[in-house]
């Protein structure tokens, strides 16, 4: 990333990020001073499943995060209509994970 003189921000999409990974899972944690955001791909029939990606982000980019999925949620549905989420309560947190690193 390289910043302009006229405070314009450049941002670099590499090829191979620009094609982007399948994630039907996200897995967050978090500590004092920052949240970790596992995207994971679970696959049927399999009884383990990989991170795919793990983004950590300060507390203060993680709120600005929600607020920025919130508002382009809110703009999808209102070209695309409302997004459907089935009535099944959301899953409990997971506290016994164990990976391999």
């Amino acid at each position: 990333m390289e910043e302009q003189n006229n405070n314009q921000l450049q941002i670099e999409l590499k090829d191979d990020v620009a094609q982007g990974t399948y994630a039907n899972l996200a897995i967050i944690s978090h500590s004092s001073s920052e949240f970790i955001v596992d995207f994971v791909r679970m696959m049927p029939g399999l009884p383990k499943a990989g991170v795919q990606s793990r983004v950590i982000l300060a507390p203060e980019h993680a709120k600005r995060l929600l607020r920025a999925l919130e508002e382009n949620i809110m703009k999808y549905e209102r070209v695309f209509g409302p997004i459907r989420v089935n009535d099944m309560p959301p899953m409990p947190p997971l506290t016994n994970i164990q990976g391999e690193a």
